[in-house]
């Protein structure tokens, strides 16, 4: 998978964030910045000081962009880890396959829209990435990975509300690739587990 870095300005960084809080399609009350600053002290306040010197020496960029995919989430756990979670995302990534597979377009979009809005798992994303993958680079990856699966769920979501179930069936696909690069990016060894929290 090849990546064009994006460069963007806090400035920038900080109208994408507002506009993402503003007009989340996924659910009706979207988190404000005080709301995201907090969520992010709050992650931070939970990991052990190696890796949380390590995300506040992160860029203006990647903080905004981290911030930016959390503004797409309203569920956030004190108990799931990221394991945890990603059965919750499977749950619903079959639920979108029996959706398109019965023509129920009700259950494929709500299904679509819940794991667009998967839960945060307990210390943010972060502690479950390793602390090689807590670079710049590496968590400008994020964007691309984050586009292919919420986002096109998102639009699978809408296309099953417009019973246009072949078109969301055409985006299981980039679903599936965004999934598994991700995987292959960012899974820690042992699968779901971290020492990175307190």
């Amino acid at each position: 998978m090849t990546y064009k870095k994006k460069l963007f300005t806090p400035v920038a960084m900080a109208l994408l964030v507002s506009s993402m809080v503003s007009f989340n399609p996924v659910y009706a009350e979207s988190p404000s910045m005080d709301d995201l600053k907090a969520t992010m002290k709050k992650q931070l306040d939970l990991m052990k000081p190696e890796l949380k010197d390590k995300v506040q020496g992160l860029s203006p960029d990647t903080k905004m962009l981290i911030m930016s995919i959390l503004a797409m989430h309203n569920r956030y756990s004190d108990k799931a880890t990221l394991r945890q979670v990603m059965l919750e995302v499977l749950q619903d990534y079959q639920g979108i396959v029996m959706g398109i597979m019965t023509d129920s377009s009700e259950m494929a979009a709500d299904s679509a829209r819940r794991l667009a809005n998967h839960r945060i798992p307990m210390g943010g994303l972060l502690p479950y990435m390793g602390m090689e993958n807590i670079t710049d680079e590496r968590l400008a990856l994020l964007e691309s990975f984050n586009d292919a699966v919420e986002g096109n769920a998102i639009k699978l979501a809408k296309a099953a509300d417009a019973d246009d179930m072949t078109q969301a069936a055409s985006l299981l696909a980039p679903i599936t690739s965004g999934c598994v690069a991700c995987h292959e990016t960012f899974r820690n060894k042992p699968l779901g587990a971290s020492d990175l929290l307190k």
